[in-house]
């Protein structure tokens, strides 16, 4: 309750007749939840003959920072109301993730209790297994939007500008209800003592540092690294929730595969076969594995076929591996260290069973 009247307060004082509608609806479920109906509608009232002072994607868009050098926008704005999607994560993560959502929303009954409130988290881990995706996931669920802060933008900056884009990025985001997201973290975030870096850098990592102390005290941060290792030792100590994003396991991967293949006619009825595609593909990212099924369903479809199966999954699995350079023998191989009969190698591939046979007996 406390956060939500010092925004409407921050808003009514900098003119932001958006925030004051965000908070005092926040507000409004508050007193709902603690029984107090007849002021609760009283708020949503006042609201409603103000309805105009909505915040929209255009206010949030036309107000956004820009480098004063390049004139860049040097964020990138995610809308949670024209966007819903599943999220397929290992239990543990998922587990964690909406343990953060509950801390959001439960930030006045935690500060009330005299506790130290951070909404702050950390998300590291190889590229492709799903950072961004969980941040937009957060934002979804929190109906706020996400705020990424445009990196390539500030680090063009980096003789002069990087500390003043920081410090704005900070600023519009403390002053629209949303979610802050650093992505690719480590690009500002460097440890100190990295004696490749620059002075003016270091100088940007302690303006980073205060800014994160400043602004994690009423706001939601997210930030996302692919290397933890060049974190500056402090960071860490800003992120009250740290998160290892791993790779998914074999019900994932399953479950990740019939997600990315649900519009489109499928048949992945043989559990051996689709064992041996999830085995293969339990080795790759999120992103990899939507990459392997959008291509099978595309050659799918421009071949006229009326659905796709393991078969179709193995051959882009394969030519994902080999970026596209191997022979048609190579292929044939690969097929049948992978179970799939010489007949139906033949008939996949539109060859003879005698150059099937004479292939795999070389």
């Amino acid at each position: 309750m406390y956060t939500e009247i010092i925004k409407i307060i921050e808003g009514g004082m900098r003119r932001e007749p958006a925030k004051v509608v965000q908070f005092a609806k926040k507000l409004a479920d508050i007193f709902d939840e603690e029984g107090n109906a007849r002021l609760a509608k009283g708020i949503r009232k006042v609201i409603d003959s103000g309805a105009s002072n909505t915040l929209t994607m255009e206010q949030l868009t036309t107000t956004a920072p820009v480098d004063s050098e390049t004139r860049m926008s040097i964020v990138d704005i995610f809308n949670p109301s024209e966007n819903d999607f599943t999220i397929i994560l290992p239990e543990i993560i998922e587990r964690k993730v909406m343990d953060f959502i509950k801390i959001v929303e439960n930030k006045d009954k935690i500060k009330s209790l005299g506790l130290p409130m951070q909404s702050s988290l950390l998300l590291y881990g190889i590229p492709g297994v799903g950072k961004t995706t969980i941040a937009k996931y957060i934002s979804i669920q929190t109906k706020l939007p996400l705020v990424t802060a445009r990196l390539d933008a500030l680090i063009s900056s980096l003789l002069g500008n990087t500390s003043k884009n920081i410090r704005k990025i900070f600023e519009y985001a403390d002053s629209k209800p949303c979610i802050l997201f650093l992505d690719e973290f480590d690009a500002i975030a460097k440890a100190r003592d990295d004696e490749h870096e620059m002075g003016e850098l270091k100088r940007v990592i302690n303006s980073l540092l205060q800014n994160i102390d400043i602004f994690s005290q009423n706001n939601i941060l997210i930030a996302a690294t692919n290397h933890p290792e060049l974190l500056d030792k402090a960071i860490w100590r800003r992120f009250n929730t740290v998160i290892e994003v791993s790779q998914l396991g074999a019900d994932g991967v399953r479950k990740l595969i019939e997600l990315y293949a649900e519009n489109y006619k499928h048949d992945f009825s043989s559990d051996k076969k689709m064992d041996r595609i999830v085995y293969l593909l339990s080795k790759k990212t999120p992103a990899d594995i939507k990459t392997i099924v959008t291509n099978a369903i595309t050659q799918a479809v421009i071949q006229e076929k009326e659905e796709i199966n393991v078969e179709d999954l193995l051959i882009e699995n394969f030519q994902f591996e080999k970026h596209g350079n191997f022979t048609a023998d190579e292929l044939i191989k690969y097929l049948n260290d992978n179970g799939i009969p010489k007949l139906q190698i033949a008939d996949i591939l539109n060859v003879s069973i005698r150059q099937i046979r004479n292939n795999l007996k070389d």
